[in-house]
């Protein structure tokens, strides 16, 4: 599956268009990460443990769009875009979405 966050794929057509395809998921804190978070932003530095949870997030919610592109016999997402937004105290949702296309 070819990813673009732009309109097409470089150096390839898009001959079909399926539609828009989308994925999420909503994640919940650790305590024990946060235990850390707090000490980490007394002295400093990155916050390894949430930048992992991030990107676990971000790789699941992208498979889950492929997947749906997937069904509908698409071999390329474009116009890719990702959002975030707060769901609960301590609980947030990764969204991405874009255009499910077929290009040659």
């Amino acid at each position: 599956m070819l990813l673009s966050n732009l309109e097409t794929v470089p150096g390839r057509t898009v001959v079909e268009f399926f539609g828009l395809v989308s994925g999420s998921t909503v994640r919940a804190k650790h305590a024990g990460r946060d235990i850390m978070a707090g000490i980490k932003n007394i002295f400093g530095g990155e916050l390894i443990a949430y930048t992992e949870l991030l990107k676990d997030s971000r790789d699941e919610a992208i498979d889950r769009m492929i997947r749906q592109a997937q069904g509908m016999g698409a071999n390329a997402i474009v116009n890719i875009r990702f959002s975030t937004s707060s769901v609960a105290q301590g609980a947030a949702e990764i969204y991405v979405y874009g255009t499910a296309v077929r290009v040659q």
